[in-house]
């Protein structure tokens, strides 16, 4: 879910116009030019340096414990976490970090249950080696704005699901389409489909857009969240869940959607040091991950909550 580009692109989005209101955009070819995964500029790491993973390869499944006091669930380190009761595997993560950082507040590792989100960017995946290196869910995107579709959707949609992993589809959302058409393309393109994690609404400033770097007032942005997360509700029977960036939350969602889940990035520190008066579902700790399964980098993101609460939010939550 970052927008620094590789050498190739895909082609995305329509035209922007200016407009406030959701209805008086039609839908024009696409001319957007967008990626979901590619390198973002530096983090601001602070003055403490950085600490690599033990073993800073694919194959490390130890934790490097911050020296900075946890203000989260610690648990032991296990090989493999088995379920309770019916309750799914959780494989233990044994990610690597391209570019590891010292966390603030509290680190991601020792958390229970990792997970990945995927676009285009990271090519064929192996989806069986992927859960067995930590991949408990996955994010796939699915769309942009209201007419691109990431052609590898469907393969990594079905194939995550072959691997028993725990998925569910994103849209970024394009601030120059009406909230209306692009809730409808999401809906075209992703099933509605037993088993599937609640729909991701993405939302971020998108500066390296080529013809839409609009950035609409807060009342704009909220209605056209607004429109967009009532009409996949009701599709699909699940509450989205809400992805954002910490520029975005801060000119637009402190405060707001408190009874939506969010999904937090946050790349040099723990969410509570961001978003400090934010609840969250996941954190988004990494874009430069390592795994193998996975040619590149990778996305790598925790859930807020212990093995058996994954189970628990998963019943509730699916499907």
């Amino acid at each position: 879910m970052r927008f620094v580009r590789y050498a190739m692109f895909a082609v995305a989005l329509s035209g922007c116009t200016a407009s406030s209101t959701d209805d008086v955009l039609s839908l024009q070819p696409s001319t957007e030019i967008t990626s979901s995964i590619g390198p973002r500029p530096a983090a601001d790491v602070g003055s403490g340096g950085v600490t690599a993973l033990a073993g800073s390869t694919p194959d490390a499944a130890r934790h490097v414990r911050s020296d900075i006091t946890q203000v989260a669930f610690t648990p032991p380190s296990r090989a493999v976490l088995g379920p309770r009761g019916k309750g799914v595997d959780v494989f233990s993560p044994r990610f690597g970090e391209a570019k590891p950082v010292k966390f603030r507040g509290a680190d991601p590792y020792p958390f229970q249950v990792h997970g990945v989100d995927v676009s285009r960017w990271q090519g064929d995946i192996d989806w069986e080696t992927l859960r067995k290196q930590g991949a408990n869910f996955a994010y796939i995107k699915a769309t942009d704005g209201g007419d691109h579709k990431d052609p590898a959707f469907r393969r990594n949609w079905e194939e995550a699901a072959k691997a028993g992993i725990p998925r569910g589809a994103y849209h970024f959302f394009y601030w120059c389409r009406p909230a209306s058409e692009q809730a409808d393309w999401f809906i075209r393109n992703v099933p509605k489909e037993k088993g599937a994690l609640p729909p991701v609404l993405d939302v971020e400033w998108n500066a390296y857009s080529r013809n839409c770097k609009k950035r609409p007032s807060r009342d704009v942005v909220l209605k056209k969240m607004q429109v967009f997360l009532d009409r996949l509700e009701a599709h699909y029977g699940q509450r989205p869940i809400i992805y954002t960036a910490p520029d975005f939350y801060k000119d637009n969602l402190r405060g707001r959607f408190t009874d939506y889940s969010f999904w937090l990035r946050s790349v040099a520190a723990h969410p509570s040091q961001v978003y400090p008066d934010r609840d969250w579902a996941f954190w988004q700790y990494s874009g430069t991950g390592l795994s193998k399964g996975v040619s590149g980098q990778i996305d790598l993101n925790v859930f807020n909550g212990t093995e058996q609460g994954w189970n628990d939010w998963l019943t509730r939550r699916k499907l």
